[in-house]
């Protein structure tokens, strides 16, 4: 016959009842059911349940593992959050549903499929009415072959590599790379970039000369339409006299 928890728990009673010491009733349940028998933190736990007057001899029910978080009833409410605000964060949501980081993390991504973007530099925001608005002719007119969009930027003689661009592969046992910081060069250049309806006209060097000549060269016969920013560069007399 087997015994099992509720067994030996009687058999403790029975000897708690004869005044048995703790360590006199596990000498004995030992020396009769070896390995069988329960461990002296059981004996001693049991006793001290029976001292303060307790009778059954079962477990008491266990509490277990808490139930998860991850209940429809808290993606609905995470969904409404993100909705109501997209800019929410772990400790907002954690803050007001009180469930843990783990718990909204498993609901962010597995449940609701979300993620958490950076958003996109771009000048404008245009409506289609405004896009419409700054059609030339409604896109009809052949002078859209005379526009020219041009834009320039600092070209360095020296660009240092960015911490991601460093990165190697090590073996283990192999010493960690260093690498001397290094400013950008102080020789630059400032570059242009031309592009028309038919594509890209020419990249150049840029200064009031450059720009021109280059005016001339794309179009000698008439005067063309140039779209730039207001950048100062943008404004020598010269530049503004083509």
């Amino acid at each position: 016959m087997e015994l099992n928890r509720e067994h030996f728990s009687a058999l403790i009673y029975y000897n708690f009842q004869r005044q048995l010491s703790q360590q006199e009733c596990l000498a004995e349940l030992l020396s009769v059911f070896g390995k069988e028998a329960p461990h002296q933190s059981a004996f001693f736990r049991w006793y001290g349940e029976f001292k303060r007057g307790r009778v059954s001899f079962s477990d008491d029910p266990r509490v277990g593992a808490p139930k998860t978080a991850v209940t429809q009833e808290n993606v609905d409410a995470v969904r409404k959050l993100i909705i109501e605000d997209r800019h929410v964060t772990y400790r907002e949501i954690e803050a007001s549903l009180k469930i843990s980081k783990t718990s909204i993390q498993k609901i962010l991504h597995e449940e609701l499929g979300v993620r958490k973007l950076v958003s996109r530099w771009i000048p404008h925001l245009l409506t289609e009415e405004q896009k419409a608005a700054r059609r030339f002719n409604s896109g009809n007119s052949k002078n859209v072959h005379s526009i020219v969009s041009g834009d320039e930027s600092w070209i360095y003689c020296y660009e240092p590599e960015i911490k991601r661009q460093s990165a190697v592969w090590v073996f283990q046992g192999e010493e960690k790379p260093a690498k001397v910081i290094r400013s950008r060069s102080v020789s630059k250049k400032m570059v242009a970039t031309f592009v028309s309806k038919a594509g890209h006209i020419a990249t150049i060097p840029l200064n009031e000369h450059c720009y021109c000549g280059l005016h001339r060269k794309i179009n000698p016969e008439r005067r063309i339409i140039l779209h730039q920013d207001s950048a100062s560069s943008h404004k020598p007399k010269k530049q503004g006299s083509i």
